[in-house]
């Protein structure tokens, strides 16, 4: 595999890292319609946990298969396929060196009643994902959580474990719990010391929810005023939290956000205002995960452009959905994600 100078560089900010490691990141990387950019989009499918299968899946029948969103992943040109160890396991022969895969190794569910404390039980280990051929292992945290420092033990040993082994790291670092209020879980303050967290523990891509400009924290509100840090627009926040990850040197991507209506251009792009970033095209009428997985842009980004999944050998695309299984239209809406990198 021969990688670009962008890719080179971003793997030189893992100073500490194996070859086995940066070569797993390097796939990642290197993989799909972005491969070689320095950015990278992931689809994750852990719905079916998180809010049970008819949820999930019942819009869209297929996505009760697992192969349909190993599948969905290679045919939109995306980075990775994330997934916790059941469905791993149910495409891991079938699919086996088609697209990088992160193993999921923690869920939680909707069944549970935790508030303050919320928390997810881990479900698989570093030993499943390098016997299914894994690139990468995925964990979630919740910062502000009662149990938070139990979540962060947990983390730090699976890491550790990991990397010993060559895998990368990706967590889903999102506060929730505790003395956090709504609004809060994705408060610009909150959000850059999610991130960070992150990347103290051992992160090499964190995922966390694009901020808004609501600052939480009191003792925090009054050092972004003295200090002037600029939050007024989304492109503005999103630097910051990458700033917040060691100023640039960790990926990250960002999930979430307004629902943003379709446009009549196919393909699916997010611009600076000069050049767009190649869009993804939608295979075969199936659209790219809905908040998960979208296309990403570096820090400089300010306009976000969604379009009409295209049609092949003169097919008109039916309403689908993506992995989530929840139902997108062509004349809907979809969630946006940015992934980005040091520029």
């Amino acid at each position: 595999m021969k990688i670009t100078q962008r890719v080179k560089k971003i793997l030189d900010n893992y100073e500490s890292d194996n070859p086995g490691t940066k070569a797993n990141l390097a796939r990642i990387l290197m993989q799909g319609r972005l491969g070689g950019s320095g950015k990278l989009v992931i689809l994750p499918v852990d719905q079916g946990f998180e809010h049970g299968p008819a949820r999930s899946f019942a819009p869209n029948p297929d996505g009760y298969d697992p192969h349909y969103h190993f599948q969905l992943a290679i045919d939109a040109g995306l980075s990775a396929y994330a997934t916790p160890l059941g469905m791993m396991e149910a495409g891991a022969d079938t699919f086996a060196g088609a697209i990088p895969t992160i193993l999921k190794l923690n869920s939680a569910n909707s069944l549970s009643r935790a508030k303050e404390d919320p928390d997810q039980a881990v479900t698989a280990s570093v030993n499943d994902a390098l016997r299914l051929g894994c690139s990468a292992i995925g964990m979630t945290i919740y910062p502000g959580s009662d149990v938070a420092y139990d979540q962060f033990e947990e983390l730090r040993a699976h890491i550790e474990e990991a990397k010993a082994a060559g895998l990368a790291a990706v967590v889903w670092s999102y506060p929730r719990g505790g003395n956090l209020s709504k609004e809060g879980e994705t408060a610009i303050d909150i959000c850059a010391y999610a991130a960070h967290m992150a990347a103290l523990l051992g992160a090499h891509i964190i995922k966390v929810k694009l901020p808004t400009a609501h600052l939480e924290l009191a003792a925090a509100k009054k050092v972004y005023e003295e200090r002037k840090i600029p939050i007024g627009t989304l492109a503005e926040r999103v630097r910051h939290v990458v700033q917040s990850c060691f100023n640039g040197r960790r990926l990250v991507v960002f999930s979430g956000g307004e629902e943003l209506n379709v446009l009549p251009e196919p393909g699916l792009a997010i611009a600076d205002g000069r050049d767009p970033v190649p869009a993804f095209r939608r295979a075969e009428g199936r659209p790219v995960e809905h908040h998960h997985a979208a296309v990403l842009a570096d820090a400089g980004s300010q306009r976000f452009l969604m379009g009409n999944p295209g049609t092949r050998r003169g097919r008109t695309p039916r309403p689908r959905t993506g992995g989530c299984g929840q139902l997108i239209k062509s004349a809907g809406a979809i969630r946006r994600s940015i992934s980005l990198s040091r520029s």
